[in-house]
Parts: structure tokens; sequence; C-alpha cells
């Protein structure tokens, strides 16, 4: 559904129309964030890049902003819901976008780092202004500034590369002399951009040059083939995962992989059951070296994301299962390890220990397993009682070594920090007999 670039304007045959925001929330806790899906579709039909709405959205709500334009996944941490992003949209609008002159969204920006400017010309009416620079967006924008005003420079830069190209092709066919180089660039301009031409794409046929080409287009598929996995059901997107991380496994690369397997993850929208793939791929008999090994690719799922723990809980059943001979006995330290590398926290791990469920294995390798780990989940509750409990003591100590004193000649009750009193020797019992 699409909406006017100007909602203050009502006319339903107004022309300059965007769609309307799509936000979508991910994650939960402190990893909470909300992914604009169609961020790219709203910023062209605003003609401007997708990264200036995303990053006022984090202006104006004091959040973080993330921009993977690999995957045209522009992010707000936090939970945000699509029409109040929908309005704020329009305060952008309003500062960023619209024709002060005639209201009109029509306007290109022109951005000056040197002179620290933005200034912005109406292609409707002709109006040129500058934009007032108080605005936090405005110190990103100077930094990134729009594609068109690089073009300038960039296309001057390709100027001076033919140049030098030329003169260089003039040295090595021997015409050599200044007047010849002059009269060549002077009187026909044209016939030397034609070679250049063809100089260039003479380049561009090379086998690197090929090579180059498909890994780009193979990119762009990618980004293509984004949303059409997103409308697969959840075990096909599961079945892609594991056969992305499986590929990567086989290839020697995954020790160095953990941030493309995350990436791989988010894009099929299967991030908390990471941890159960990855499991069932990257442990067995060895789990407890390879919680060294690959901690780093389960604390980019496991990090303030307690559905992830609870999968990897899953997914260390499952290993339980496969190497029962060698591992069910061990259950116990091999929690303490992922507890140890922050892979799981104390609330998950109570909450599994207090129900005996049979969705990963059967109910009685489950009751063993859960038999097992009772020394350590009890070890764990008696450590949390213990260090609350030395909170609490420390707490009262100091409340008793406070005294409230009150002076007559002051306005203000006093507060002062009594010493406790060091207890003194008993005197010597005396003999009164002895006397």
């Amino acid at each position: 559904m699409s909406v006017n670039v100007n909602r203050s304007v009502s006319d339903q045959f107004y022309r300059y129309k965007m769609p309307r925001l799509i936000a979508k929330v991910e994650g939960k806790g402190n990893g909470i964030k909300t992914v604009i899906v169609n961020m790219v579709d709203v910023a062209k039909a605003l003609n401007r890049p997708p990264t200036y709405p995303t990053k006022f959205f984090g202006c104006e709500l004091g959040a973080q902003t993330q921009f993977d334009t690999k995957n045209d996944r522009y992010i707000v941490n936090g939970s945000h819901e699509a029409n109040k992003l929908q309005d704020m949209l329009d305060g952008f609008i309003r500062k960023f976008v619209l024709c002060t002159e005639c209201d009109n969204p029509e306007t290109d920006l022109h951005v000056n780092p040197k002179k620290q400017t933005i200034g912005t010309s109406c292609k409707a009416c002709g109006n040129r202004g500058m934009l007032d620079t108080r605005h936090k967006l405005c110190t990103f924008i100077l930094k990134n500034p729009p594609e068109s005003t690089e073009s300038g420079s960039g296309s001057a830069s390709a100027k001076k590369e033919k140049e030098k190209k030329n003169r260089k092709k003039d040295k090595e066919n021997g015409s050599g002399s200044g007047e010849a180089g002059n009269h060549d660039s002077i009187d026909a301009p044209e016939a030397v951009d034609r070679d250049d031409d063809d100089e260039d794409w003479a380049e561009e046929t090379t086998e690197e040059a090929q090579r180059r080409r498909m890994e780009e287009i193979s990119d762009h598929a990618k980004n293509l083939t984004l949303s059409d996995d997103l409308e697969k059901p959840l075990e096909e997107r599961v079945n892609l995962f594991y056969n992305f991380v499986k590929q990567k496994k086989e290839s020697g690369t995954i020790d160095g992989a953990d941030k493309e397997i995350l990436a791989e993850a988010e894009r099929l929208d299967v991030k908390a059951m990471g941890p159960l793939i990855l499991s069932e791929l990257l442990f067995n008999e060895n789990i407890r070296d390879q919680i060294k090994k690959y901690k780093r690719h389960y604390l980019r799922f496991c990090h303030n994301n307690k559905k992830a723990q609870k999968y990897l809980l899953g997914g260390f059943e499952c290993v339980v299962k496969l190497h029962q001979v060698q591992l069910l006995p061990r259950v116990a330290i091999i929690l303490k390890d992922l507890y140890d590398a922050d892979l799981l926290e104390e609330d998950v791990i109570f909450a599994w220990a207090e129900r005996v469920s049979k969705k990963y294995v059967s109910k009685e390798l489950a009751k063993e397993i859960h038999a097992k780990a009772a020394p350590f989940v009890k070890w764990l509750k008696e450590a949390e009682e213990e260090s609350e409990g030395s909170e609490e003591e420390e707490e009262e100590e100091d409340d008793e070594n406070v005294e409230v004193v009150y002076s007559p000649s002051a306005h203000k009750l006093k507060v002062e920090t009594v010493k406790p009193d060091t207890p003194q020797k008993e005197e010597e019992d005396i003999d009164i007999d002895a006397i």
C-alpha cells in the first residue's frame, strides 16, 4: 500500500507516492531490534540513500542503527511499531526532502564537506537553499554524502586518468612532442575518447575482469533470492542454513566464518535455532575441546539471547544421545564448561533443570541427563545464594556503622560513620584475700 510522500496533502491523485513502512521486530531482551524491511524502496521514492532515514530514526529515538547494504537490511535497535516510525519519517521528509518553497519532494542534496554545508536544489521550482546543520543527522550526511555529489569529482578524476593514458600512449607511439599532443587533444577529442573506450573495453575482457564481474553478479543474485528464501517454510530455511554451515566445515573455512554464519542465519530468519544446528555439525565426543574452539561462533548467537541458549541445551542433549557412553557420565562438567564460556545463563539452566522434556531425546534419556546434571545445578544455586547473602550482609554492616547525630545549632541532621569499638582486654580478676 502506498501513501503520499507529503502526508499533509490529502489529495488521492497526488503524484508523489511512497510505500508504507514495513517494520519487523526480531530478537528478545537486550538483543531486540526492528528491521525496516522495505527501507530501500521507501528511500528510492524519496530520492535519498536508505541510510539517511534509518540514521534519522536512530537520532530521534536515541537508539543505535545498523546498515547491511549487501543484504538490504536496515536495523534500529529496540522494539518500534511501524506506525510510530511512519510518523517519524514525516519529520525526516519535512526537514530533508521537501522544498521549502513549493513543498514538492523533487530536491537534491549538495554536500560540501570542506565548508561543512548542505545545500538543496529543487527540480520543480528551481529554488536553492541551505539546510540547518544543527540536527545530528547532518553530521552523518557530511561524512557520508550522497553518491550523486561524489559523481562529479569521480568523473573529473576519470578524465584525468584518461588524459594520463593518452599521454602515455602517445609517448609509446613516438608522438611525444608537445604540439602534437596539444593538437590531438584540441582538434579530435571525440576520437581520443573513442580510443579510450575501446581500450577500457579490452581490459574488461580479461579473465580477471570476467571473474570479478561473475562475483558481482553472484552477490546481486544473493540479494534477489533474499525475499524468496524468507517466504519458504521454516523447515526448508533450516535445511538451507544446515547446508551452508556444512559446506563451510567441509571446505575447511569454518574457523573464521563466524560472521558469515551469523549473517546467513539472520538472512534466513533462523538465528535462534542456530546453536542447535551448529551443535549437530561441530560437536562430538570431544565436546569440551570444541566448546573452546568454537566459543566465538556460539557467542554470536547466544549472547543475551535466552531462546538461542535453550536451543543450545537441546543440541547438547542430541550430542549426548549420539555419544551416550562417553558423554553421559560427564554431563555436569560439560554444562559447567558451557556456563564458564558465557554460552548459558543461570536462569536458562534453572528453567531447563525444572522440567524434563522429550523434545530432542527420549523421556528416559532426558531423565538420566537431568540426574547427571543435578550436582552442577545444585552447586550453581548454592553459589548464587551465597553471593546474594554476602551482598545483604555487607549492606547490613554498612547500615550498622551509620549514626544520625542531632545538633541543636545545625539546620540539618548530620550523618556520621562510626567505627566499631575494638573490644578491650578484660581486666585481670583481683583476689581480695591477697590484698
